[in-house]
């Protein structure tokens, strides 16, 4: 997310009222999740897991719980509670709106472009030439819809991250304020869900086509001329290239990365990212012939074992 105009620390330190270090001078341009950072952002870490990943990130300033030694060049925000702030700073810089139109006026449509019955278009909402917004879509504010995209019936486009953190025994929200960029001749089908970035964009390549029931999480990036079967459910920061196949039911945890050309069979569980024109299988998932060779072996377990016992 970008700032309405630069700020500097020192500002913000007082919007804060926490304390700073470097020069007061240093300013800052925009704020992201760690995942998305570029120069200019700040990002907040409260976890000294995560402080050298925060202090070397692409990230100039850093909202973070201790005073420590900052790389040249970035300015630290020292707080009590960096995602307590955090979310203060997004809520200023980018505050909830009201929906009281089911097609806001501030929506930008194309002439070309058809929104059929029950749809509901936010505030600021750009849809492009020819594109086909079935009943009962809903398409957050901030989101942009390219040329000749189709989404189909009771589709979900821009809601909230699912981005919680635990504290005093309860989990309290990240404030959303990213959006869902789709590019053009993308289709989406009927009540697939993609969330918006937690403060930059999910993004749809051009000429992907998307399944019924797909979920897709926040900050996903995922390339040109992807195909995606039903009820995949793709976790928050996953980087997809261009031109992968994922079938049906197939689950990716979050923060991976899949490469160009690779293949997910249906049913397989990532916990990792997969090489470029790989094709992987099963839960956790592992190169298919591979795995298909170890189920072959297990079904040979039972006369294996008969044989020793001879």
């Amino acid at each position: 997310m970008k700032l309405p105009r630069p700020h500097t620390i020192a500002e913000l330190a007082g919007i804060l009222s926490c304390t700073f270090t470097g020069n007061e001078n240093h300013l800052v341009t925009g704020i992201n999740e760690i995942h998305r950072v570029e120069p200019g952002d700040l990002v907040f870490v409260d976890h000294p897991k995560y402080y050298e990943k925060a202090l070397n990130s692409a990230a100039t300033t850093i909202l973070i719980d201790k005073d420590v030694e900052a790389p040249e060049g970035k300015g630290l925000l020292i707080s009590d509670a960096p995602f307590r702030d955090y979310n203060k700073l997004t809520r200023l810089f980018s505050p909830a709106v009201k929906w009281p139109h089911t097609c806001d006026p501030s929506a930008k449509i194309a002439e070309t472009a058809e929104i059929r019955p029950g749809a509901i278009i936010g505030p600021n909402v750009q849809i492009g030439e020819h594109t086909v917004i079935h009943a009962n879509v809903v398409i957050y504010e901030n989101c942009v819809i390219g040329n000749n995209v189709s989404i189909h019936a009771g589709a979900i486009i821009g809601a909230d991250a699912f981005y919680y953190k635990k504290q005093d025994g309860a989990f309290n929200k990240m404030h959303t304020c990213g959006r869902v960029v789709i590019e053009d001749h993308v289709e989406i089908g009927a009540q697939t869900c993609i969330d918006r970035g937690v403060s930059a964009d999910t993004i749809v390549g051009e000429g992907t086509k998307i399944d019924n029931l797909v979920h897709v999480g926040h900050d996903s990036i995922i390339g040109s001329n992807c195909l995606i079967a039903a009820q995949v459910g793709i976790a928050g920061c996953v980087v997809i290239e261009d031109n992968v196949t994922i079938w049906g039911q197939a689950g990716l945890a979050s923060d991976l990365k899949i490469e160009k050309g690779a293949t997910i069979l249906a049913q397989a569980g990532l916990m990792n990212g997969v090489e470029a024109g790989k094709t992987v299988f099963g839960t956790p998932a592992f190169e298919a012939r591979s795995k298909f060779r170890e189920i072959a072996l297990i079904r040979k377990l039972d006369q294996v074992i008969k044989k020793l016992e001879l």
